[in-house]
């Protein structure tokens, strides 16, 4: 296995408009995400993803682009932007952006272009027809949407205002690579490409009849026949010339074909975010998750991916409600699930992402009312639901239980009004839970969520077996433990994670050095409700 700097990181998600408000307006931006670097140092933070800061309408908040060369002026500009990256540099950091291909926004020169007539040279950019289709959006409702001006219909993966690139025309591609290695000619560090599966469509097969119920497109168009040309052109034309670091969102992408995606010999990028496991909690679960499911699905990645190329691994993004809130137990066993869970994941084969707030157990938000939350995909379920004849009550408890919103509520730094995030009311609440759970109050605490976060990186920066080592499941008799061993020729260490809210009989291993725990007290012979250990142990000779 090749040593690389991305393999040895530590990566750090950055939601910029919930991060830190620097001016006073209640939204979050860039000089505000430069004013927190010397945390995220302290945190041992190598390498920081900030999600999109391009100029944008902010339907999708920033995954609809209207300029991929501008800075939303909420955030600030370019000259924030070269001062944020420098100053990462200067820490030692590497800094990576979210990449937007898929996609842009209706509000983009190419899409008021495209739409202005049938015969513009840029009509071609984006997919258009003359009559819809029954195929549903990721964000619900139709996937096209009729434009009065031509009298056609465009096609929308996701909200109406973000119309999808058509990828066969060489145009919108060569334009695509020119604005990717404008960002790499400025010195950023890399890419997280968003949506990136979805850049192949899949006409056939999907039936057209109108009056039939709505089929979901999206998922037709995941990881289609014929992707790989178009990855590898993007990787050799962009990333190939450059010493970065790139992560694919690869919704579709099954371990059995990962070679073409991250082979060390032909990938097109470093490594992906692959969701299996997420589809493992519903909002019908209310609570906790089906380890047994887990751990088959996690042993499967680390097994298929070993030895041919890299994993990305993670348990939280700003797609996705708080996992202490779903997997975990938010109430009675905060703490201990919010670590557990941290260390079920984080000493895994592959680069760990963390996502803001995750490093101090942040929780979903008791947003009450539709008009808490900002989110269109969680508005558009709303509004599409009461249309279908749910109760209102009915529809609230989905939105409260799955809502996006939940992870994009602001960064609690402090138990002040506003969490230490602005000194204005925020775009989006703030937890009332921030007057305890903070930045601050977990800083000088040593068994804090934030300390459990600072021991695990410490621990991986100094135990290459724990960066390189092999991945091997151990079954330990309790469907709810996950555990597993990672072994060089050096050394072998123990994970062991009780992901349940009950405790469970073990011999804890007798040639074991404890490293690591999220319990003060020790029992040899029992695992805590939601308790982890880590061990180095004897190596088999």
């Amino acid at each position: 296995m090749n040593r690389k700097w991305w393999k040895e990181s530590v990566a750090y998600q950055v939601y910029p408009r919930s991060f830190k408000d620097s001016n006073g307006d209640g939204i979050g931006d860039l000089a505000g995400v430069t004013s927190k670097l010397n945390y995220l140092k302290e945190l041992g933070i190598d390498v920081i993803w900030i999600c999109p800061m391009y100029k944008s309408p902010n339907d999708d908040n920033g995954y609809d682009i209207s300029d991929y060369q501008e800075i939303l002026e909420e955030y600030g500009n370019m000259e924030d932007f070269d001062r944020l990256l420098d100053e990462v540099h200067k820490r030692g950091m590497k800094l990576i952006i979210d990449l937007v291909l898929n996609h842009t926004s209706d509000e983009h020169p190419w899409f008021m272009e495209s739409r202005s007539s049938k015969d513009n040279p840029k009509r071609d950019w984006y997919i258009w027809r003359d009559e819809p289709t029954n195929w549903e959006s990721i964000f619900g409702g139709p996937a096209w949407a009729y434009d009065s001006q031509t009298k056609q219909y465009y096609l929308h993966l996701f909200s109406q205002k973000q119309p999808d690139l058509n990828w066969e025309n060489p145009e919108v591609r060569k334009a695509l690579y020119e604005m990717v290695n404008w960002w790499l000619d400025k010195g950023i560090d890399g890419f997280r490409v968003d949506a990136i599966s979805h850049i192949k469509k899949d006409f056939s097969d999907m039936p057209d009849d109108i009056d039939r119920a709505y089929i979901p497109a999206w998922e037709k168009m995941m990881n289609v026949e014929g992707i790989q040309p178009l990855l590898a052109e993007l990787r050799d034309e962009t990333f190939a010339k450059y010493d970065i670091m790139t992560v694919g969102e690869a919704n579709g992408a099954s371990v059995n074909d990962i070679g073409e995606w991250i082979s060390e010999e032909d990938g097109k990028f470093n490594m992906v975010f692959q969701f299996e496991d997420m589809g493992l909690w519903s909002a019908d679960s209310k609570h906790g998750v089906d380890v047994r499911k887990l751990k088959e699905i996690r042993s499967r990645w680390q097994k298929g991916v070993e030895g041919k190329g890299w994993n990305a691994l993670f348990i939280e993004n700003h797609d996705k409600p708080r996992m202490v809130s779903t997997w975990g137990n938010d109430r009675q066993y905060w703490r201990e699930s919010a670590t557990a869970f941290a260390c079920m994941y984080f000493f895994m084969q592959g680069t760990p992402f963390i996502y803001q707030g995750q490093e101090i157990g942040m929780t979903n938000a008791p947003f009450e009312e539709i008009e808490h939350y900002n989110d269109v995909r969680t508005h558009n379920l709303y509004f599409y639901k009461r249309a279908t004849g749910m109760m209102h009550e009915d529809v609230m408890t989905l939105v409260k239980a799955t809502s996006r919103d939940h992870s994009r509520t602001p960064m609690q730094w402090d138990a002040s009004p506003y969490g230490g995030f602005s000194t204005a009311r925020p775009w989006l609440g703030v937890n009332p839970n921030h007057d305890w759970l903070n930045v601050e109050a977990q800083k000088h605490d040593p068994y804090s969520v934030l300390s459990f976060y600072k021991q695990m990186i410490w621990l991986r920066k100094h135990m290459d077996v724990l960066v390189y080592g092999r991945y091997e499941l151990v079954e330990l008799g309790h469907e709810s433990v996950f555990a597993y061993t990672r072994e060089d020729e050096h050394e072998k260490v123990l994970v062991v994670a009780n992901l349940a809210q009950h405790a469970c009989w073990w011999d804890e291993p007798e040639d074991g050095t404890l490293l690591l725990a999220n319990y003060k007290e020790i029992d040899p012979n029992q695992l805590f409700p939601y308790e982890a250990r880590v061990y180095k142990v004897k190596l088999n000779q």
